[in-house]
């Protein structure tokens, strides 16, 4: 459905996007992964038709997009900051797109009921934007770009303004949400769990390339570099070996050579830091609520399945 080729933007001396290739099949979601400054707003800008890339193209079902002008691409957008208008409300801002395109009332009417029944805010026809929380301004955003029917959706840190509880929420409701729609999305995120989470696929963009791509389980257990696994939060990283932290096991034990430095609650993790012998650190992910604390002695399994070779 979406295919990005070879795309390269330049600001200046700096270099936004460099050969970026990414594709999204129909009814997937691609989550793009990258620190700030890696060029993911940029590369969802190119997408949208608001960015002209200096090389490469974007190719829309199979069809080079890369000169239409953003309102003919059939492309919807969710921006982080939404960019509602303040002057409408609920109904007025989701169905701006259909009136636009001269959509009958009838039909404009039954879009926004099927709409907001669909995101989770029914009767909120005439509210205006200033009585609503962040959580539910997000979801007439994002009702607004889903009104038309795009080929493809994109977001842009559609969570990033909202608190970890509201995140959370509407995290479970976006999965739902696609889902149920089918619909073709490119999300792009800094925040790793939010990624794996709404992912069929994560891309992870680095310096304006796309690095790795892969289903979430295989970026975790294969990641391609050392650099990519300490982003992925992999800090069992030597020599070009990765231990991830599932697949080392701590145990009590008065004789043994490693000792825990740390204990740190995670929600139904805990992340147990321990020095060996020698004086290497080892960092575990356990899930036994009686587990070691710090200063206690301990012995350290790892399991070889968890014990991964990379560049």
């Amino acid at each position: 459905m979406l295919r990005v080729e070879n795309v390269t933007v330049r600001f200046g001396d700096t270099v936004a996007l460099d050969e970026a290739t990414l594709e999204v099949a129909e009814g997937e979601v691609v989550a793009l992964l990258g620190p700030s400054g890696s060029g993911k707003s940029t590369l969802l800008r190119v997408v949208a038709g608001l960015e002209r890339p200096d090389a490469g193209r974007v190719l829309l079902a199979g069809e080079d997009a890369t000169g239409v002008p953003p309102h003919r691409r059939g492309i919807g957008v969710v921006f982080q900051d939404q960019a509602l208008f303040q002057h409408r409300d609920v109904t007025g801002n989701i169905a701006f797109g259909l009136r636009m395109r001269g959509a009958p009332r009838a039909e404009i009417e039954r879009r926004v009921r099927e709409l907001l029944e669909l995101v989770g805010l029914d009767g909120f026809e005439h509210r205006s934007l200033a009585t609503l929380s962040g959580g539910e301004r997000q979801r007439v955003a994002l009702a607004r770009a889903l009104a038309p029917e795009p080929s493809v959706l994109l977001l842009d840190e559609p969570l990033g303004s909202l608190d970890r509880r509201l995140r959370d929420r509407l995290l479970d409701d976006l999965e739902r949400l696609f889902d149920t729609l089918g619909v073709t999305v490119l999300s792009i995120t800094h925040d790793l769990a939010e990624a794996f989470a709404l992912g069929d696929r994560v891309a992870i963009l680095r310096e304006g390339r796309i690095v790795q791509t892969g289903t979430p389980d295989e970026l975790w257990t294969r990641p391609a570099s050392e650099e990519i696994a300490r982003f992925l939060g992999l800090s069992n990283v030597r020599d070009g070996v990765v231990v991830r932290p599932e697949s080392v096991r701590v145990v009590k034990d008065a004789g043994g050579d490693g000792v825990v430095e740390a204990a740190v609650r995670q929600g139904p993790t805990v992340k147990l830091v321990v020095r060996v012998g020698g004086g290497e650190v080892l960092e575990a992910a356990v899930t036994a609520s009686d587990h070691p604390q710090p200063g206690d002695r301990v012995r350290v399994e790892i399991d070889p399945a968890g014990v991964v070779e990379v560049a």
